[in-house]
């Protein structure tokens, strides 16, 4: 049976501008709220899975009716209201600050800033008020950002990929003198934090076995989810606004791709596995 679906919310189950009930075309929709619907009537648990702060999670699951969900890319969990930090030893404390303070008292961001001239920026306004990952735009390879890390002694820490962006900031500055196709946004975290992490987590708490779950995202964060559960579906609008995904997919049996885009295609994903399970 199937017990549990982990889903992102940008980009997969949330429409463009982040509209939960928004179409691809700006129209309306009920396909992602069709989604939840199914989950209810099939008994299985919703988690989102996000990079949005703790915050505006916590309302909007309150909203959805859920009391358990990650955040900040799974840097942190809450079980049926219950909050575990799965960041390692940097953990908020009274003497060292939140992580986001602990992390910027490295001076991790500015090496990143000073390394990658004209590729890389904070993400205003999301940047503002954090707890955990300080939040940047642009576009800078995984591998590279590592080596600047490590080179500068700061290898706990890690710049995740969190996809490629549209609307506000989705447009590099004209003054940067490059251009690019698309511009991601980025998230730098404690290495030892992650989305599949914090999902493993999750099954674990509550038992569930990975050919028991499935999860939706639209991000190479996203996709490492594939890992833990028994299916993945990554969001065709994923592919549409990075087609390089291709080549992250290729070879991993437990990646589909959908047909439909954002809601759509997370109702898609449900409905699809409760039908081959049964």
């Amino acid at each position: 049976m199937l017990r549990a679906l982990y889903v992102d919310l940008d980009g997969t189950l949330l429409g463009p501008g982040g509209g939960l009930f928004t179409a691809p075309d700006g129209g309306f929709t009920l396909e992602a709220a069709r989604a939840l619907q199914a989950c209810e009537r099939a008994g299985v648990e919703v988690v989102i899975f996000t990079g949005r702060r703790q915050q505006g999670v916590g309302e909007l699951m309150r909203l959805l009716g859920q009391r358990s969900y990650i955040f900040e890319l799974g840097c942190g969990l809450v079980l049926d209201g219950e909050l575990e930090w799965l960041t390692g030893e940097c953990i908020p404390s009274d003497e060292r600050g939140s992580i986001f303070e602990q992390i910027g008292a490295t001076g991790a961001p500015e090496v990143l800033l000073e390394a990658f001239p004209g590729r890389l920026e904070y993400h205003a306004p999301w940047s503002v008020g954090r707890e955990v990952s300080h939040l940047f735009r642009g576009l800078v390879a995984a591998e590279e950002a590592s080596s600047v890390l490590l080179e500068a002694g700061l290898d706990w820490l890690r710049l995740v990929d969190n996809g490629a962006i549209t609307g506000p900031g989705a447009v590099l500055p004209a003054e940067w003198g490059i251009q690019v196709e698309r511009t991601h946004v980025y998230h730098l975290i404690p290495a030892s934090a992650s989305k599949a992490r914090a999902v493993a987590r999750h099954m674990q708490n509550r038992g569930y076995l990975p050919e028991e779950c499935i999860a939706c995202g639209d991000s190479r964060e996203d996709l490492e989810a594939a890992e833990v559960v028994g299916s993945f579906w990554l969001m065709a609008n994923a592919l549409e606004r990075d087609p390089t995904l291709v080549a992250d997919i290729a070879g991993r049996p437990r990646v589909r791709v959908s047909t439909e885009r954002y809601g759509a295609g997370v109702y898609e994903a449900v409905v699809s596995t409760l039908a081959e399970l049964r």
